[in-house]
């Protein structure tokens, strides 16, 4: 069989058709992805680069692990306080009138004082928390200078002055006190 030449000349088929397409984002991504995947390897030239990279990046692999920080560290620690206690947190200043009006509006407040009058016993929780209240009650109205003083004094305070002695009285009794009777 003899070969034929193939000729230019437009055929059956007709001329060549070119469409001129232009790239999407995801052909865009793809085609770097390609590239990317192609090259394997070292880096070109990489024998006859700087050296000084070469040896920080050794160094950085050889320190020792066992180094720690060179910060410097507090010999003395202050404690914080709590983030969720009072302490911490600011404090919001309210005049001596203003506290005792909120005081004397607390409903939890009024209505514990009203079960105590009816007889009722408190527990230790509730009742430290109402005698908290009614301290702070009475140092605000001393303050502002509401409360009423008595004038009759408490007779419990006479007898304790009464036993009183004086320094020179309990070393006589103990000079005259006689151990080896038991």
């Amino acid at each position: 069989m003899t070969r034929k030449k193939k000729a230019r000349k437009v055929g059956s088929e007709g001329p060549a058709q070119y469409s001129d397409r232009s790239l999407s984002k995801n052909d865009i991504a793809a085609l770097a992805a390609k590239r990317k995947n192609k090259r394997k390897g070292l880096k070109a030239g990489s024998r006859h680069s700087d050296a000084t990279v070469e040896k920080q990046r050794i160094a950085q692999q050889q320190r020792d692990p066992r180094l720690g920080s060179k910060a410097a560290v507090p010999l003395v620690v202050e404690q914080k306080p709590h983030p969720k206690s009072a302490a911490g947190k600011k404090v919001r200043r309210v005049s001596a009138e203003k506290e005792l009006e909120m005081l004397e509006n607390d409903a939890q407040l009024n209505v514990l004082i009203d079960r105590i009058e009816n007889g009722e016993k408190l527990g230790s929780g509730l009742q430290s928390y109402v005698d908290e209240k009614l301290d702070r009650i009475e140092v605000l109205m001393n303050q502002l200078g509401l409360l009423e003083e008595d004038d009759e004094p408490v007779e419990t305070e006479a007898p304790k002055k009464a036993k009183r002695r004086g320094d020179d009285d309990l070393l006589a009794e103990f000079e005259n006190f006689k151990f080896d009777q038991e």
